[in-house]
């Protein structure tokens, strides 16, 4: 009795086990459909609530263009502007003399040779070197007269010349002093010659200098007056510029050639009669010492004319 008065027990429970399974799986279809009910939704609900970031970007957009104008802003009259890049004053020069440009650079290139040249020229080892100075005191004071030809016939000074024509023309005369000396004005004079002919080319092109300064001077300003006269109106100051500029290029040029050069000139001619003075006046001085040599005798004759005088 006691078992069947259980079995209700046990239809209550598993009947109530049963209600709550079929109420459970009745929830989750509920569940699961909840999902599409929201997406579902959610296309409605777009429309309704506009999207903020779009309105915002324009906005942003327009924000941003008055910041960026005053980093940029216009030219006004007082604002300073950077210079206009120069040319170099060789490039200018160039186009301003024209034609005349490599003349003058090629004389100003000789001019500048002939004046160094010269300068090396003048200097006292090519009158009177001091060793052979010496040289010569020493010998005749020991009356070595030989010997003191001989160093002044292997001297290529100007006073090595003029004591050799000295002594030669002092032995081949028989002692005669007088033609000695005249002898050694003749050298002195063919040297003074030659030097004046040398100066006289640097005298040549300071001239020249000086007239193809003049010529670019005439020749500029007769294509300004040519620019003037074809043209109907009133010509530009930069049309006017070019004529203008060569004369006065080519005449600067012309006078910075011209002036070292007159200037070179009248500096070594002087130079050169100085030391052509002092020259003649130690050649004497040493000459004067050999007026103890006696004449040659007929058999030497033949040496003198080959070998020298024997002293």
């Amino acid at each position: 009795m006691s078992r069947f008065r259980q079995i209700p027990r046990f239809l209550t429970a598993l009947l109530t086990l049963i209600a709550f399974t079929s109420v459970a799986m009745a929830q989750e279809p509920a569940k699961t459909a909840q999902p599409p009910a929201t997406k579902a939704a959610e296309p409605a609900a777009k429309p309704v609530t506009p999207d903020p970031a779009p309105a915002q970007v324009p906005a942003a957009n327009t924000e941003a263009a008055p910041a960026v104008a005053p980093s940029t802003p216009a030219p006004s009259a007082n604002t300073p502007t950077a210079p206009p890049q120069q040319e170099s004053l060789l490039l200018w020069i160039y186009k301003a003399e024209g034609i005349f440009f490599f003349p003058q650079l090629f004389m100003s290139i000789g001019l500048v040779a002939m004046i160094v040249l010269y300068t090396m020229q003048v200097g006292r080892k090519e009158f009177m070197p001091l060793d052979f100075l010496d040289g010569m005191e020493n010998l005749t004071k020991e009356k070595k007269y030989q010997e003191a030809y001989d160093l002044s016939k292997s001297n290529l000074s100007l006073i090595g010349r003029l004591l050799t024509a000295g002594v030669v023309r002092l032995q081949t005369s028989g002692g005669q002093y007088p033609q000695a000396l005249e002898a050694m004005q003749e050298v002195g004079e063919d040297e003074g010659m030659k030097f004046d002919h040398r100066l006289s080319y640097l005298a040549m092109l300071a001239n020249i200098a000086t007239m193809v300064g003049l010529l670019g001077t005439v020749w500029g300003m007769v294509a300004a007056f040519m620019v003037i006269a074809q043209s109907d109106t009133s010509p530009k100051p930069s049309e006017l510029a070019t004529g203008v500029s060569q004369a006065l290029v080519t005449t600067v040029w012309g006078l910075l050639q011209a002036i070292p050069a007159i200037v070179a000139h009248t500096v070594i001619k002087n130079r050169i009669s100085r030391m052509m003075l002092e020259t003649g006046i130690t050649a004497e001085r040493l000459l004067s010492r050999f007026q103890n040599l006696t004449k040659p005798s007929k058999s030497t004759s033949s040496a003198t004319t080959t070998t020298g005088p024997s002293l």
